[in-house]
């Protein structure tokens, strides 16, 4: 394994400026009281950076996690320092207003974690995430950082009781409203479909992340795929702290790591396992950090020769910890490598390649059928589907498995706000033949580019699933499915077509051709244009203000910087 060129690095090249000589006693004198021995100041200092809350079980047990990964470290010669971020829940704040700051918190997570790496002067960290936002708000403060750093996943959650998970919950709700659930029943979910920690079990945003983020290279082999509390995990957690210590000595960099075809696997692993759309946005995002060209036409052009092979939920039957119990992604990388589909040369932390982790791996075992072979996939090419049309000239994001069909014309019922699109789904408003189209939801518009999931399990849960479709300039949760259409670009609150849409337009959805279209001239939609004014609506203060102020489309990948 040839290393980087600098090869004689200083393994303390930060902190030694915050600890060595005379000048820096004060600094000394400080760390001594949040324990540092005499021989700790010549180690090199690894931050270990949790999104430990009880806000959400999805990081719950980080705090133990992050102790582990801090013992690693020590273990190999480091001096770990354990420090926190912020995480909120998607799942709690979905369909209210809270939701609005969800996307901002990858935001905040990435800035709270360079700020303290660059302020304190550690030398390699490990960051832990748990929830949706945390993988790629840790992964970009690693790239800006560029320092040796490992991700950790916190692991997936085991399913509830009957293999239910919180996508059923929100599909209860609208079971519940179209007559084909008790309000008891409801509550039985309820009560037993979250049995404790870990994130959301199916291919939903946070498990489609860890996986992007290990194909990419950025964590250790299988960390992706493990359940949250597991003797596996821990010892995760452990080697991820080792690692960086080596990492550190190497002299070895994201910048090392990150390159065009790492963001090719990364995109190949995430359509194998059939990920959330939210993965568009994020390695969008990741791959500014990065300098690295990445555009939507890029999830086109590798989603041509990439099948869908994972069986998984939301459109799937298997939950994350299934595919936990058969071995994880790694020997469905090793399909993709054996097939031509991965970059094999590609570094990782591990100080491997991708091809020399993937040698040892054995295959799945006989008769599973949760990841399919090559001759009978789910789908012959991506399910993330990239549309451009009169809707959405600078591009939309849908996830299409087939399931749902390929094509899907209906009249456009419009709505200004997940809420009173979810009061017509509920209330029997939205019908059979309806294209719901909610807008002024994008990163400026809401802001914040809220989930659609409340409205799109209402509709599954009502049966309605292949009859009625939804686009929007909001997200979806890794959790929704059905014939959606989100990220439409440019948003309405800049005056995107989709701000001029009324009832009763007829709209076409074509997953074969990739388009999304309105049938209307573009005489009349010029008229509408001269005619339209953005509504009225409370203006943000604090974070929300500034986020409004900073954020960029979502066919960039809604950055700020």
């Amino acid at each position: 394994m040839t290393e980087p060129k600098d090869t004689k690095p200083n393994p303390r090249r930060y902190s030694s400026v915050v600890v060595d000589g005379v000048a820096q006693a004060p600094s000394r004198a400080m760390l001594r009281a949040v324990g540092f021995t005499e021989a700790d100041f010549q180690k090199s200092q690894i931050g270990i950076a949790s999104t430990w809350s009880m806000v959400t079980p999805c990081n719950m047990h980080i705090d133990q996690l992050a102790r582990l990964a801090g013992e690693g470290a020590d273990a190999a010669g480091g001096k770990s320092v354990i420090f926190n971020t912020i995480t909120v829940s998607d799942g709690i704040s979905m369909g209210t207003p809270g939701m609005r700051y969800s996307l901002v918190s990858r935001e905040v997570i990435a800035d709270s974690i360079e700020t303290v790496v660059g302020a304190e002067g550690f030398d390699g960290f490990v960051t832990i995430g748990g929830c949706d936002k945390n993988m790629p708000g840790c992964a970009i403060a690693m790239v800006r950082m560029d320092r040796p750093s490992v991700f950790v996943y916190g692991g997936t959650i085991m399913p509830g009781a009957n293999r239910c998970d919180i996508v059923s919950v929100f599909e209860a709700v609208g079971a519940v409203a179209g007559g084909r659930m008790s309000k008891a029943q409801l509550l039985e979910v309820e009560q037993t479909a979250i049995p404790g920690a870990g994130s959301c079990g199916g291919m939903y945003t946070a498990n489609t992340m860890a996986s992007a983020i290990e194909a990419l290279g950025l964590s250790l082999p299988n960390s992706s795929a493990q359940d949250a509390i597991s003797p596996d995990k821990l010892e995760d957690c452990r080697r991820a702290g080792a690692a960086v210590v080596e990492l550190v000595r190497r002299g070895i960099k994201p910048s090392d790591i990150l390159s065009r075809e790492a963001f090719e696997n990364a995109i190949t692993v995430v359509i194998a396992l059939g990920g959330s759309t939210n993965a568009v946005l994020h390695l969008l995002a990741i791959a500014h950090e990065a300098n690295i060209p990445l555009t939507l036409d890029d999830f086109t052009r590798i989603g041509k020769r990439v099948p869908v092979l994972a069986d998984l939920r939301p459109s799937g039957r298997y939950a994350m910890s299934e595919l936990v119990a058969i071995g994880g992604i790694q020997p469905l990388m090793k399909m993709l490598l054996e097939h031509g589909l991965l970059h094999g040369g590609c570094l990782t932390v591990s100080g491997k390649t991708i091809a020399e982790n993937l040698a040892p791996i054995k295959p799945y075992p006989a008769g599973q059928d949760i990841i399919r072979s090559f001759d009978n996939p789910i789908k012959n090419d991506s399910h993330l589907v990239v549309m451009h049309g009169n809707i959405a000239p600078d591009g939309a994001v849908a996830k299409i498995t087939g399931k749902e069909g390929l094509r899907f014309a209906g009249t456009a019922r419009v709505f200004g706000s997940e809420e009173s699109a979810l009061e017509a789904i509920l209330g029997g408003v939205v019908v059979a033949g309806d294209v719901v189209v909610i807008r002024y939801e994008g990163p400026k518009g809401g802001p914040g580019m809220r989930e659609m999931l409340s409205p799109t399990g209402a509709i599954m849960g009502r049966g309605l699933g292949s009859q009625v479709a939804l686009i929007t300039d909001g997200r979806f949760s890794g959790g929704s499915h059905g014939f959606v259409v989100g990220h439409v670009s440019p948003e309405a609150a800049v005056g995107g077509p989709l701000a001029l849409l009324e009832n009763g337009d007829r709209i076409t959805i074509d997953a074969e051709k990739r388009t999304l279209d309105v049938d209307l001239s573009p005489a009349e939609l010029e008229a509408r244009r001269a005619r339209w004014t953005l509504p009225p609506r409370d203006v943000p203060r604090g974070v929300l203000s500034k986020y409004v102020r900073l954020v960029n489309s979502a066919s960039l990948g809604a950055i700020t910087t």
